[in-house]
């Protein structure tokens, strides 16, 4: 029997602990006394089934914000995600990066392979994400100084787009020979010069394998579009005030930087970091006591396991033997027999960057130049839309109360939205943006 303390039984449920002492005075948890009699303790199994009823607060109101916005960029139904109409899992393993990003953009990909070019911009700084939000900013200036984010035309988004990518990878310093490592693809020649191969060949100065360099393609290929997450949000709504091509980057790297957001996979890093030293069971346990969840683990669109996760990981077991990977799967079995949710792609990045030799906030930098490219697709959909269309409406609770967030008007929103929120389309998919941690 798997016991939790009343703090993690509480996080489960999503209450307070005085609450949970509530449920056991009404009979609807049981608890026991720890061995020394010091504590009460809580049967997993039996705390997870009264989430899972509905019962406790967290269980019984909505898990997000339910801000729909029509889209013909991605879809997820269940555990399928297409990028425009193509499966994005078989574009991972097939296409370059390059040729994805296009494909996002345009609804086409070219069968040939252009190099993307950048230039480089010399910052301060040692996180390699705080590195990357400093090339944009200096870019963004340099942009203005030419009005580039005054051409909102696709044309211009696009190319401003691949210089910028181009450039958040370029200026990052590069490391051993300094050497790009060719990607090679199924039924395809090697390729040369690909951003995969540049950002590799700056995370780390280790040669990669033909199949690790194909698992990092995969990686911007899975994370450069994800509906609608919160940066894709904050995205769309800087492009709802014409903000350009630098303003629609910075709204969605503000948002990124939150560790629940880019920053997750690094703590994945401390987690798998700690196990060696103070064992599985007892990492564990301290991540659920510190975060209330365990990080690299659930994702709300995926209650059956993130789809790119699997793909990322079974490519990884796929490229070699790595000790890592056996931490990993240790992991995910003890996840399993505790009834937590699966693993999601946080986890695959932490695998990734532990395999490559990688920093620390090596996912993050994987994170942020894939993005980029779903933040345009959405800044150019919604240039198409009426301007200045995002206007939520407060609920004023008076001085002292507790704010919560209220159900809107009827447009299937969870926040009060102006009419017309919803564009017309038949062929449009709807996208809904999450209240929780969601990549």
């Amino acid at each position: 029997m798997q016991w939790l303390t009343s703090r993690q039984a509480a996080q489960r449920l999503g209450v307070k602990v005085p609450t949970v002492y509530a449920y056991v005075s009404r009979d609807l948890l049981h608890s026991q006394r720890t061995p020394d009699g010091r504590h009460s303790r809580f049967d997993a199994d039996e705390v997870e089934a009264l989430a899972l009823r509905g019962r406790p607060r967290r269980a019984s109101r909505p898990q997000s914000l339910d801000i729909q916005i029509e889209t013909r960029i991605t879809e997820i139904t269940g555990h399928t995600i297409r990028f425009r109409g193509h499966d994005a899992l078989s574009l991972a393993r097939t296409q370059s990066f390059e040729q994805v990003a296009e494909l996002i953009w345009t609804g086409s990909s070219t069968a040939s392979q252009a190099t993307w070019r950048g230039e480089v911009i010399d910052v301060a700084a040692t996180r390699l994400g705080d590195r990357m939000r400093l090339v944009a900013a200096h870019a963004a200036v340099a942009g203005a100084a030419v009005g580039a984010d005054r051409r909102l035309d696709d044309v211009s988004v696009i190319a401003t787009g691949r210089r910028l990518v181009a450039t958040l990878i370029e200026s990052l310093p590069i490391l051993g020979d300094g050497r790009c490592p060719r990607l090679v693809l199924p039924e395809g020649a090697a390729l040369r010069g690909t951003l995969a191969g540049r950002l590799w060949a700056r995370l780390t100065p280790r040669r990669p394998t033909p199949a690790l360099m194909a698992t990092l393609n995969a990686a911007l290929v899975l994370l450069a579009e994800h509906e609608m997450a919160a940066s894709t949000l904050a995205a769309r709504v800087a492009a709802s005030t014409r903000a350009g091509v630098h303003g629609v980057v910075a709204a969605g790297m503000g948002t990124l930087s939150g560790p629940l957001h880019g920053g997750e996979s690094e703590r994945v890093r401390r987690l798998l970091h700690n196990v060696a030293g103070e064992g599985m069971p007892q990492v564990v346990d301290q991540a659920l006591d510190r975060y209330g969840r365990l990080p690299g683990f659930g994702q709300v669109l995926y209650p059956d396991g993130d789809p790119r996760a699997a793909l990322l990981l079974e490519m990884l077991r796929a490229s070699g033997r790595y000790p890592v990977l056996d931490v990993v799967d240790e992991l995910c079995a003890l996840a399993h027999r505790r009834h937590l949710p699966p693993p999601n792609v946080d986890l695959a990045l932490a695998a990734l960057g532990l395999v490559g030799g990688m920093p620390a906030d090596a996912g993050e930098a994987i994170f942020i130049p894939a993005r980029v490219v779903g933040w345009l697709a959405h800044a150019m959909e919604e240039y198409n839309e009426r301007p200045l269309r995002f206007r939520p409406r407060a609920i004023y609770v008076g001085v002292g109360v507790g704010v919560g967030v209220g159900v809107g008007v009827g447009v299937g929103v969870g926040v009060g939205v102006e009419p017309g929120f919803r564009a017309g389309g038949s062929s449009r998919h709807r996208a809904a943006l999450r209240f929780e941690h969601d990549e």
